[in-house]
């Protein structure tokens, strides 16, 4: 978060005051001078009956400020999820609209960002697995009478957000099927998207934990996405943890090169200060390959179709921000090298697998069942781009060769060779047995997409027709390597 300067502390003090009924008078230069009588009244039972969020608060910089309970979850009477307690109107939930109180542009760049659409995921293909495939009905409450799914509320929701239901008969109830829920993209009753909190844990709201590699960690690891994984076996990953007493991570500044200079975490190279950039909160400013669809493309794209102002910002531009950070640590040369190594690898998986896989995919469609992942073929498809596919390329753009290579590209190979082609043969061979003529004709269609795959440059050597200039080539490397090793 940003350490404002002492000319910015004042109006938005001064303006919540002013807001939330306090007297002005409080105000001071870096916040209130005292604790509002409101949440005086706050602490004093919830320092008895939550003695540890009490404690967090008073480890916090809001606590430094005298900006406490009232000030956060205080709410208007028509608000949604507003209800009376001991006499004022508060909401259970903080969101995003709340903390741009005093927090207008973090709000503002989080809100332009990927992070806050994440729940946009409700209705995709990850979530028919987790509510259909995965799960059922079987979890009733009030605002899902019809019942869902178990796997998605505890699995999807948490790290995606969900849209949070208020309940009817006040007391701030919301449903437990979407409360607790710090997913980064949450819904909220006042219409905002994101929780702050996702990263901010409540009720210290730390800088330095956001800034620490565990963080990004609970949603961005695993077998689909495992950045937190990659960072640890990368050399940055290896530097943070052999030098986290370095990181001066509490810093109000934190800017690399100046306060730090042993590791850069996940923050450092996506978000944080350097001599030429502030801080920002839309994670997709640095980042030059959108690698989340099944073939990588340059973030704008991803942007626009998400109507974000991202749109309007070329992938250029964030590499130009992105090397920004890399020149504190590496040289011009190195950096220009990387990225060509990076660019290569994305190439690579998008014209080799990602581009024929999805054609291949298409033409097996209608000798398939209508039925998403009722088909063996939907499987590993799936598999391969959103798991190993991504893997490789997540692999590749943190520096993770083993990941790059062992947990991507080499399973991605794999199964494209092994299952996903042996099983459009399969498709094929139904098809032409078939008596009926659209399968027949659907399945030579396959057969011909399949065909000039295999004939391409990338793929001619599974049906042994190998360049012969390779071919002498690789014999002949594998005679050197076997007289090296006699």
């Amino acid at each position: 978060m940003k350490t404002h300067r002492t000319s910015l502390f004042i109006p938005w003090i001064t303006a919540i005051a002013l807001l939330l009924g306090i007297n002005t008078a409080l105000a001071g230069p870096f916040g209130l001078s005292q604790v509002s009588e409101q949440s005086k009244k706050c602490i004093e039972c919830h320092k008895k009956l939550n003695p540890a969020l009490y404690e967090q608060w008073g480890d916090s910089k809001h606590y430094r400020a005298k900006v406490s309970c009232f000030e956060c979850h205080h709410a208007e009477k028509g608000d949604k999820d507003a209800y009376t307690h001991y006499d004022e109107t508060i909401a259970v939930l903080v969101t995003p609209k709340d903390c741009a109180r005093c927090h207008d542009q973090e709000v503002k760049e989080f809100t332009s960002s990927h992070h806050a659409k994440a729940a946009r995921i409700l209705g995709s293909l990850d979530n028919v697995l987790a509510e259909v495939v995965e799960g059922n009905k079987g979890m009733k409450t009030k605002a899902f009478p019809g019942g869902v799914s178990s796997a998605a509320v505890n699995g999807c929701w948490q790290c995606h957000g969900t849209e949070v239901k208020v309940l009817e008969g006040g007391k701030g109830l919301l449903d437990p099927a979407t409360w607790p829920n710090t997913g980064i993209g949450r819904i909220n009753p006042d219409g905002s998207e994101g929780s702050c909190s996702a990263c901010h844990s409540r009720h210290t709201f730390s800088a330095a934990q956001a800034r620490h590699p565990d963080t990004c960690g609970k949603c961005h690891m695993g077998p689909d996405h495992p950045q937190k994984e990659i960072y640890e076996e990368s050399k940055h990953g290896i530097a943070f943890f052999a030098n986290i007493d370095k990181m001066n991570l509490d810093s109000p500044k934190w800017i690399v090169g100046e306060d730090y200079s042993a590791a850069p975490t996940c923050a450092t190279c996506h978000m944080s200060q350097t001599k030429n950039q502030p801080v920002t909160h839309d994670i997709g400013m640095r980042i030059s390959w959108n690698n989340r669809p099944a073939v990588s493309v340059r973030p704008e794209v991803s942007d626009a179709k998400m109507g974000l102002p991202g749109k309007d910002v070329p992938w250029t531009k964030r590499r130009e921000n992105m090397q920004d950070v890399c020149s504190n640590c590496h040289n011009e040369n190195w950096v220009k090298n990387w990225y060509i190594q990076y660019d290569s690898l994305i190439e690579l998986y998008n014209e080799k697998f990602a581009k024929p896989g999805l054609a291949l995919y298409a033409a097996a469609k209608p000798l398939m069942k209508p039925i998403k992942f009722g088909n063996k073929l939907d499987f590993i498809w799936f598999e391969i781009w959103h798991h190993e596919g991504r893997r490789a390329r997540h692999g590749a753009s943190m520096m993770g060769p083993d990941y790059t290579h062992w947990h991507g590209t080499y399973e991605v190979a794999k199964h494209f060779y092994v299952k996903f082609i042996p099983e459009l043969e399969h498709l094929i061979e139904k098809g032409v047995d078939s008596k009926d003529p659209k399968k027949q004709e659907a399945a030579k269609n396959l057969q011909a997409v399949l065909d000039k795959t295999l004939k391409t440059e990338n793929h001619r050597w599974f049906i042994g027709e190998m360049d012969p200039a390779e071919q002498a080539a690789r014999e002949k490397a594998a005679k050197d390597f076997k007289a090296r090793y006699k």
